[in-house]
């Protein structure tokens, strides 16, 4: 399956990005190993994956501190090398506050005020929070019908300031 991974660094200069490989390897440590050799030196280290428009996921590595997994569907664990080695790590992650349609107060004429949260994101949904996406806005963008993997990476890039480098990384 195809899948197209961005390495972004957070610098003091700015952001900058690497595209990686990820075939071959094996789980989370060979992520961060990947990761590390273009942004050692970063403070914020940050990988997108997504895979054949159907999922996606965010790794977060900061200066100090175990990585953060976010998968937007965790059905990817069950069709995808991938998605199965990210959904490992993003479950084994502390779990985070569960958010449950009833606990959402639904007003019956305006559905959209509703998170889609049972069932299909798995990880810390929070990874994002300080760089401009709450948990919430994350999992309401990956519960949206019709939004594309790549669109909401976009979207998350764009509030992070991160988006200039996974645009080229894109056109590359």
């Amino acid at each position: 399956m195809p899948h197209f991974a961005a390495a972004l660094y957070r610098r003091p200069t700015g952001w900058a990005g690497e595209e990686l490989e990820l075939k071959g390897v094996e789980d989370l440590d060979g992520v961060i190993d990947e990761m590390r050799q273009f942004g050692d030196d970063a403070d914020v280290q940050l990988l997108f994956v997504e895979e054949d428009d159907e999922w996606f996921a965010i790794v977060r590595l900061d200066e100090d501190g175990d990585p953060r997994v976010f998968l937007s569907d965790a059905r990817a664990m069950e069709s995808s090398e991938l998605g199965s080695l990210f959904g490992e790590a993003a479950t084994v992650a502390e779990p985070r506050e569960e958010i449950h349609a009833d606990d959402v107060q639904e007003d019956e004429e305006d559905d959209e005020d509703v998170v889609q949260t049972a069932g299909d994101p798995v990880g810390d949904a929070d990874l994002m929070a300080d760089l401009g996406t709450s948990g919430r806005q994350l999992l309401e963008l990956s519960a949206e019908e019709g939004q594309l993997p790549a669109d909401i990476i976009s979207a998350v890039c764009e509030r992070a300031g991160c988006l200039e480098p996974l645009d080229a990384l894109r056109l590359a």
